[in-house]
């Protein structure tokens, strides 16, 4: 199973999560075909503009936390390689579209804030879940942190509370949020005015946004995934994991 599907036509390629059994899950396996199929599209002169969508009613569900569970003492996380891929969406020289047509979570929201323009639907939920299993969302605050108003952020970081498109779009984390049937509509148009950019012009465009809220995210990305590695691992992090898995709380809830 490729778990990332890939399409180019017309100038914009697309990039489906493709598992929606595990709800899009970002599973070491999918993120090594993300950077795969990034890198592609990075050196291919018919793509343009990359879309990054989902199959199935999730958009993403954050990591994989079955194979975060499984791993061993010396194991890559999917918590750690998730910080490549942002690397590589933060720093990608052509624009990135996100189409949310459901639900994110955690990494989930990492992959949307690392996206130039994101659209979601109103219905869609996000939410930042990682207090909740006794980790830390240190990976996707690279990404996730300059497009968010501050309070809004300290308010969804450490209460893990639900939050629906409307006010993903009041807080920044998303560009806009429309109707379930004018998704698609929105994220084309989006494209073809990207599309009337120089390449060239658009990419140096790309630096100039960049420079203006992390020059250094590589730098930044290492550290936070060790971050995120240490409370994965640590004790409140596997009995966190455990719970989300088995659907009860966790030992910290009375």
């Amino acid at each position: 199973m490729d778990l990332v599907q890939t399409v180019t036509a017309a100038g914009v390629t697309t990039m489906t999560l493709d598992n929606p059994k595990s709800r899009n899950a970002l599973s070491t396996a999918l993120l090594g075909k993300l950077l795969t199929d990034l890198a592609a599209a990075a050196a291919d002169p018919e793509c343009r503009v990359v879309v990054l969508s989902h199959t199935g009613p999730v958009f993403c569900s954050g990591v994989d936390l079955r194979e975060t569970a499984a791993a061993g003492p010396g194991d890559r996380l999917p918590a750690e390689m998730l910080a490549d891929v942002l690397a590589v969406l933060w720093e990608f020289p052509k624009p990135v579209v996100a189409r949310i047509g459901g639900p994110a979570r955690a990494g989930g929201l990492g992959l949307i804030g690392a996206a130039d323009i994101a659209v979601c639907v109103r219905s869609a939920t996000f939410a930042f879940t990682e207090v909740r299993l006794g980790v830390i969302p240190a990976v996707i605050s690279a990404t996730v942190l300059p497009r968010l108003a501050p309070r809004a952020a300290a308010d969804l970081f450490l209460t893990g509370d639900v939050f629906d498109g409307a006010r993903a779009a009041a807080i920044g984390l998303v560009t806009a949020a429309v109707g379930e049937d004018e998704l698609d509509g929105a994220v084309s148009g989006y494209c073809a005015s990207l599309l009337r950019g120089g390449p060239l012009a658009l990419a140096g465009t790309k630096q100039l946004l960049r420079r203006t809220a992390d020059p250094s995210i590589r730098v930044d990305l290492s550290d936070l995934a060790n971050r995120s590695a240490g409370h994965f691992k640590s004790a409140e992090g596997r009995e966190g994991v455990a719970a989300s898995r088995e659907k009860r709380d966790p030992d910290w809830v009375r």
